[in-house]
């Protein structure tokens, strides 16, 4: 399991920066929710603007010595066909800890195929402080939505004191990004009007009742506990 931040993105040969906040949660089972918030043009402050956001599940294999990784899309806010999107790049250890990830992908700003660095650092995940004297140590719960009659999918990965969660419905597309803060859960940012469970529910209906699922609004959606593990 892994809490990355991104610090910068590169599209060669421009030089480096970067314009969004973006947090990659990805759980032992490589399921993982990215979201990319555009931050405001004069500070870090996030705009209220999405620049991307999808979910799916990540592998890995070595060629030629090097990490090779894939991110297959099952959401994807860009897209209704994400198993059309092709996402992978090289990964290379730096000597400060951070990663180096080298590949090519579409260019939003153009729309041409371009080569592209991105500079990634992880978090090590911290638990929730609980009524206990131990240690608190950090959980992971994944919720997958699935109903192709519908045209829903969706998930969410709540990992240690951060939690995301994407959903598609049709046309339709929501976001959101959850935040442990000062000893309670704060709603960072979210984007569209489809409902999506947030900790609250993770920890009221899953963890403490220890149920398989969460029914959405209107008992419109079946969201699945695929898994649930502590770091």
């Amino acid at each position: 399991m892994s809490i990355s931040i991104r610090d910068s993105i590169r599209w060669l040969p421009n030089p480096a920066s970067e314009p969004t906040s973006t947090i990659v949660l990805t759980s032992p089972e490589h399921r993982f929710v990215d979201v990319r918030i555009l931050k405001d043009i004069n500070n870090d402050d996030l705009s209220g603007r999405l620049d991307w956001a999808f979910a799916g599940i990540s592998s890995s294999e070595t060629r030629n010595g090097v990490r090779h990784c894939t991110w297959r899309h099952v959401v994807d806010g860009r897209t209704r066909t994400p198993e059309e999107v092709v996402d992978e790049g090289d990964i290379f250890p730096q000597d400060d800890g951070r990663t180096l990830e080298t590949g090519h992908m579409v260019n939003p700003d153009t729309g041409k195929m371009t080569d592209y660095e991105e500079i990634w650092r992880d978090l090590e995940p911290e638990g929730i402080p609980e009524d206990t004297d131990e240690q608190p140590r950090a959980r992971c719960v994944v919720l997958e939505l699935k109903d192709a009659e519908r045209e829903q999918r969706g998930m969410v990965v709540c990992l240690g004191q951060h939690c995301q969660g994407v959903m598609r419905q049709g046309d339709s597309f929501a976001a959101e990004r959850w935040q442990w803060i000062n000893g309670e859960w704060r709603l960072k940012f979210r984007v569209g009007e489809l409902w999506i469970p947030g900790p609250e529910h993770i920890y009221a209906d899953v963890i403490s009742s220890q149920n398989k699922h969460i029914m959405g609004e209107n008992m419109l959606q079946k969201w699945d506990v695929v898994e649930m593990s502590y770091a």
